[in-house]
């Protein structure tokens, strides 16, 4: 009989690619005793996911300093509404629900249609700006509908997800603050960003299969 020999830093190591080689010195060597492989990489795999997530008290403990946000107090309640209709779309990605995220979809584009954007005070080309970023929204969330698989809608979201925060950025949303989240595993490993009204992490490319997966990367709070 062969006995096998190795350190308990080996046992305890965290890194993915130590326990995959002393899994697989195991198989070889017809060892009963080893961990299967499947396992070993699903826990890599969450531990990949879940090392950087801050908690919802850090988070809220960083907060930004708030930033001013100018223009009409109008705009800013349909912004406002248009975020909060957002946010309905994500939390149906993250139940996996194909009705309601078309339902939250529409419901979106139609808040970004009636965005008054003539009441910003802006230089033309910053409004030429504006407005070319609602309507490539609107566009996104036609084909989002469109789309017949999660995966397909996930993909629509996150390209809203980022123009969206780009709005934002340009015209600020008086008296809210929102976290800009990001989850390193979404498609394929690219990465995907989306907002959230809170810092707690609900992931809508994964939903409840790895729902906490991913971090706030930074927040805007405006006045």
């Amino acid at each position: 009989m062969r006995t096998l020999t190795y350190s308990n830093s080996v046992i305890q190591s965290k890194n993915p690619v130590i326990l995959f080689s002393f899994v697989a010195k195991c198989k070889i060597m017809n060892f009963k005793v080893c961990v299967p492989v499947g396992l070993l990489v699903l826990s890599a795999s969450l531990f990949a996911c879940h090392q950087s997530a801050p908690t919802e008290e850090q988070a809220a403990a960083n907060p930004s300093a708030a930033l001013q946000a100018p223009y009409s107090q109008v705009f800013y309640d349909s912004l406002g509404n248009t975020l909060q209709s957002y946010y309905k779309l994500s939390d149906a990605l993250v139940q996996a629900d194909s009705v309601a995220v078309n339902t939250a979809a529409i419901a979106l584009k139609g808040h970004v249609d009636s965005l008054p954007v003539t009441l910003l005070q802006m230089d033309s080309s910053h409004l030429a700006n504006i407005t070319g970023i609602t309507g490539s929204v609107s566009a996104e969330l036609t084909g989002l509908t469109g789309e017949t698989g999660l995966e397909g809608k996930r993909a629509s979201f996150q390209m809203v997800s980022d123009m969206l925060f780009d709005l934002v950025k340009n015209t600020g949303l008086k008296g809210h603050t929102i976290y800009h989240q990001y989850c390193p595993m979404a498609f394929d490993d690219k990465g995907a960003y989306w907002l959230s009204d809170k810092a707690a992490i609900e992931n809508p490319y994964f939903g409840h299969k790895m729902l906490t997966c991913g971090e706030t990367k930074d927040s805007l709070t405006y006045k």
